[in-house]
């Protein structure tokens, strides 16, 4: 069974989020809230979380994961980023956005569509996240925690025990979380395409 941190959602304490970042460099498949709803993550290196995360969503390889990156510098690193892009991610981030952009050589090549080599990014406007980030010092490949079968992603950790908590290694607790996914945005082509509307508004790309 996972185990179970409670952590402040707001000023998250130091002492519980270096557990929680130890735990996931030591290749805890964790759930963990988020500005929009919570995510399945955990560290980038780790070969067995991909298919940890695809068994619980019942997801194939082509399944986009997201990169939760500190900020827009560090997703510069791992996606090719041209000004318009940027521009764009400035007046996004952060935020309930996830953009399809190409990465990188920075990135496993098991971790990007196997055939666009794509990646979701995102930069989340949350505490415990944020904080995360930074005592891990690189970013958290995750994935929406939407199950089979349900309409929308989970937001409550008690839920997730109950349902799942058997397949994860650690489950943060920081209250209710944001409900809904976030919105996707393919800015891999060039011209903004509306993959997903979710929490984020889509008019900055240019969509009702």
């Amino acid at each position: 069974m996972a185990e179970l941190l409670s952590i402040h959602p707001k000023n998250p304490q130091p002492r519980l989020v270096r557990q929680a970042a130890e735990m996931i460099r030591d290749g805890a498949l964790t759930a963990f809230p988020t500005d929009s709803a919570y995510a399945l993550g955990g560290h980038l290196g780790d070969a067995a979380l991909l298919d940890r995360i695809r068994h619980i969503r019942d997801v194939d390889d082509r399944h986009h994961f997201t990169l939760m990156c500190r900020d827009l510098s560090e997703i510069a690193t791992y996606a090719r980023v041209d000004n318009a892009q940027y521009r764009l991610l400035k007046a996004t981030t952060p935020g309930s956005y996830t953009f399809i952009l190409e990465g990188t050589k920075e990135l496993p090549r098991r971790v990007l569509h196997p055939k666009r080599k794509t990646i979701g990014l995102r930069v989340p406007d949350h505490p415990l996240v944020l904080a995360l980030l930074a005592e891990l010092d690189q970013p958290i490949l995750s994935s929406t925690l939407s199950l089979p079968g349900d309409e929308q992603p989970l937001s409550n950790a008690d839920e997730i025990e109950a349902r799942i908590g058997g397949l994860l290694d650690l489950i943060i607790d920081c209250g209710p979380c944001g409900a809904g996914a976030t919105t996707v945005i393919n800015l891999a082509s060039g011209v903004p395409e509306l993959i997903r509307a979710g929490k984020g508004s889509p008019a900055p790309f240019g969509f009702d």
